[in-house]
């Protein structure tokens, strides 16, 4: 074994030189060479992984055959041969299970009562292996579809086969298959193999479909679980409504109307905005979400809850509120929250004070109905057309209205008062680096620095028929 791992080291070695030189000597050669030296590399990824695969296959023989104590994981101090291969390949946690998986489907194990070596669960895959033909996505591809089908020993070793000659060993002169191509036909394979059809993989998915909320760690309540395919869609298309993405490229054939001061100086809408919000796709999926639960509940038509609609109550010391110092606390739940959230939800939430004597007794109860009427919301979404923050194009259904001076400072609930905001900028209005103020009823934004260096305030609003006046207003001008 010694004499297999020098092999290896002098032939990464030798690849080193190669590795160096490979760069020069690209330059100089045709199309074709380059061609034929990617597809070299290739071949010899594969033939490495092939390596790799069967060194793993040798540790979970091993460990199988051992004690707890005496396993090499737990010499070597890892919880796993996961954990073992990355630490050893330097591999992502993902390609390490990979490497686990392939090794499982591809090796040839030892008969425990008489020493003999069994067929590997995928023989011609693993000659393939060998071979070459195939690397750790191909072996992955077609082990990851057909492990879990329901078909015979005869019915697998014939999609092993037929499989394995697509990969490459083949002699008929078909050209080999890439590791999608044969995920595609191991998918034909299993809907084939399974006379079952999908009811019994509809029925283990509805078993295992569900949502689990963990505890709070640093202010986030962690979230895991399976969805089912239709509920997954749903919430796709759902997310899709409230983020309207968009396909970045050239424009469009066709006119395409700007305001006369968009040039530089002017107050119109700044092409930078396509990069005002600087979300990740994840976190743009939270906050589609945060929106389409605070859509559901104003809807009306959930199941009513303690004898109202389902309402979030977060509690909060008044002077807390006001001094912007302080945590706010939800029902059921021990971890705080932030003073900033707290004000989110009152600013588009109705505040109830309650007065508490000193023994804890309620003396008062008030409720301070500060929540934008249906008539002026209609109003508001009329004049914004949406969000009026650049470059974030949420449709107004979706929006909340801000109070842009706090109602608890005096601001009244009122359409001079009121900009829609989306979920989002609603959160972050206090420290994103966006300002609101209101001029002649019309909310003006100024933009952080790296936005607008000058930091001027700009009218804001996407209303269509606002557009079209300014457009009318300036042809008759």
């Amino acid at each position: 074994m010694k004499a297999l791992a020098d092999a290896l080291a002098e032939l990464g070695d030798a690849l080193a030189e190669t590795v160096m030189a490979a760069g020069d000597d690209l330059r100089v050669v045709d199309d074709a060479e380059v061609l034929t030296v990617l597809a070299a590399a290739g071949r010899l990824r594969r033939q490495t992984e092939a390596v790799m695969i069967e060194a793993v296959a040798q540790l979970l023989d091993r460990d199988e055959a051992a004690p707890h104590p005496e396993r090499v994981t737990t010499r070597y101090g890892c919880r796993n041969t996961n954990e073992l291969v990355q630490r050893a390949t330097r591999a992502s946690s993902r390609t390490s299970a990979d490497v686990v998986a392939a090794a499982k489907a591809t090796r040839c194990r030892l008969s425990l009562s008489t020493g003999d070596v069994l067929p590997a669960e995928f023989p011609r895959m693993r000659d393939a292996l060998v071979a070459g033909h195939v690397g750790l996505d191909g072996v992955i591809a077609v082990a990851g579809v057909l492990s879990g089908c329901s078909a015979g020993r005869a019915e697998l070793l014939a999609a092993d086969e037929e499989l394995a000659a697509a990969s490459g060993l083949a002699t008929d002169g078909t050209p080999p298959a890439s590791a999608d191509e044969l995920r595609a036909q191991a998918h034909v394979w299993a809907a084939y193999l399974d006379q079952d059809g999908a009811e019994p993989a509809e029925s283990r998915a509805l078993r295992k479909r569900g949502v689990t909320l963990g505890r709070c760690r640093d202010g986030l309540i962690p979230i895991r679980g399976n969805l089912l395919p239709e509920v997954a869609a749903q919430f796709e298309t759902a997310c899709d409504s409230v983020l309207n993405p968009r396909v970045d490229g050239a424009p469009g054939p066709g006119p395409r109307f700007v305001d006369s001061d968009a040039a530089p100086g002017g107050d119109a809408e700044s092409p930078i905005e396509a990069a005002a919000d600087p979300r990740t796709a994840a976190q743009k999926r939270h906050d589609a979400l945060a929106v389409l639960l605070t859509a559901a509940a104003a809807s009306g038509d959930l199941p009513m809850l303690g004898g109202a609609a389902p309402t979030l109550v977060v509690q909060v010391r008044e002077e807390d509120l006001i001094n912007g110092r302080g945590y706010a606390h939800l029902p059921g739940r021990d971890e705080p929250i932030s003073i900033a959230a707290a004000r989110h939800v009152a600013c588009a939430g109705v505040i109830e004070r309650v007065l508490l004597g000193e023994n804890g007794r309620i003396v008062s109860l008030g409720t301070l109905e500060r929540v934008f009427n249906h008539h002026q919301r209609r109003a508001i979404t009329l004049r914004d057309g949406g969000c009026v923050v650049p470059g974030c194009h949420v449709p107004p259904q979706w929006c909340e209205i801000h109070h842009v001076e706090e109602h608890s400072r005096g601001g009244p609930t009122h359409t001079d008062n009121g900009a829609l905001l989306c979920w989002f900028h609603h959160r972050t209005i206090d420290n994103g680096g966006w300002e609101i103020r209101m001029v002649a009823g019309i909310p003006h934004i100024r933009g952080p620095y790296w936005w607008d260096a000058a930091r001027r305030w700009r009218p804001a609003g996407r209303s269509p028929t606002r557009r079209s006046d300014r457009l009318a207003h300036r042809g008759s001008g």
